[in-house]
């Protein structure tokens, strides 16, 4: 399945570098982190839900990176580009060995399936 995002050439030249641009630094931060570590969590302060998932990984003591930006009265235009780039709406997001997984909830599932383990150790 692919998700629908506006092509390239369907962007007017004048703004095409303000696109590819826009906020690049916290993709590019966040690109770094999944390509060094295992597990890795993106979210925001007086977020409970960033929470819960840290909580869910440390209870199993799998080792994790957070990366927290903003919280609900600041950073919201960076954090949207991080929405925009992967395409999921919501905080926390769950990345393991490279792949989004979703958030907390998707996390919680994983788990309790058995399939974190699985991903883990391939």
């Amino acid at each position: 399945m692919s998700r629908p995002i506006l092509d390239e050439a369907h962007l007017h030249d004048a703004i095409r570098d303000k696109v590819s641009s826009h906020h690049r630094d916290i993709v590019e931060e966040v690109q770094g982190a999944i390509s060094k570590n295992d597990v890795v969590v993106v979210g925001m302060s007086q977020n409970p839900h960033p929470r819960r998932a840290r909580k869910l990984l440390d209870a199993r003591g799998i080792e994790h990176l957070y990366l927290e930006y903003g919280s609900y009265f600041g950073a919201w235009r960076r954090r949207t580009a991080l929405k925009m780039w992967t395409g999921w709406p919501t905080f926390p997001m769950v990345f393991v060995k490279g792949a989004l997984i979703g958030g907390a909830s998707e996390l919680e599932r994983l788990i309790q399936s058995g399939e974190l383990e699985r991903l883990l150790t391939e």
